[in-house]
């Protein structure tokens, strides 16, 4: 696996291809998954307080509870989602 490297004189056009070689997957898998974190922590953490409503256990403290569930259970998530998603991308790219 070769390594990207840019430095004063590195053209726009050399960037775009860095890029989007296969060397940078973990960049866009980085990238995705920061993109896609909010959003996906947000539903996890809604869907999990309306269940904890509905059986009569909702608190303060257990919605903090619930919400740092719900970031551990996001980043495994989107992390896993987005090297995979970012790996069939670039599976033909080589």
């Amino acid at each position: 696996m070769g390594t990207i490297c840019l430095n004063q004189t590195t053209s726009d056009e050399e960037i775009v291809e860095a890029l989007n070689s296969p060397d940078a997957i973990w960049f866009w898998t980085i990238a995705l998954a920061a993109a896609l974190f909010y959003p996906v922590r947000q539903l996890i953490w809604v869907v999990q307080v309306r269940r904890a409503e509905r059986d009569g256990k909702q608190d303060e403290a257990r919605r903090a509870t619930l919400k740092k569930r719900a970031n551990v259970t996001a980043v495994l998530l989107c992390m896993v989602f987005s090297f995979m998603y970012t790996a069939h991308l670039f599976s033909g790219a080589t």
